[in-house]
């Protein structure tokens, strides 16, 4: 179990609580559920690789207390 932070940087900090096997699109879910936003409307990517839905957070070697940016498309 891992505690990814994601920051909007419009004042909103969300951790979310999840497995290194979840998905992208797994995270994006949690997320949505947190913040009232729909899931298909969050993109989170890190400087400029935007992350894709069907990869995991163990290949994208996302590890506990990362901090991700979540953007609103």
């Amino acid at each position: 179990m891992l505690e990814v932070v994601l920051n909007d940087r419009l004042g909103k900090k969300v951790r979310v609580k999840c497995n290194d096997d979840d998905t992208i699109g797994d995270l994006k879910k949690l997320v949505a559920a947190q913040t009232g936003t729909r899931a298909e409307k969050i993109r989170i990517q890190k400087w400029y690789n935007i992350y894709k839905d069907h990869i995991t957070l163990k290949d994208y070697e996302i590890h506990d207390g990362m901090g991700l940016e979540l953007y609103y498309n």
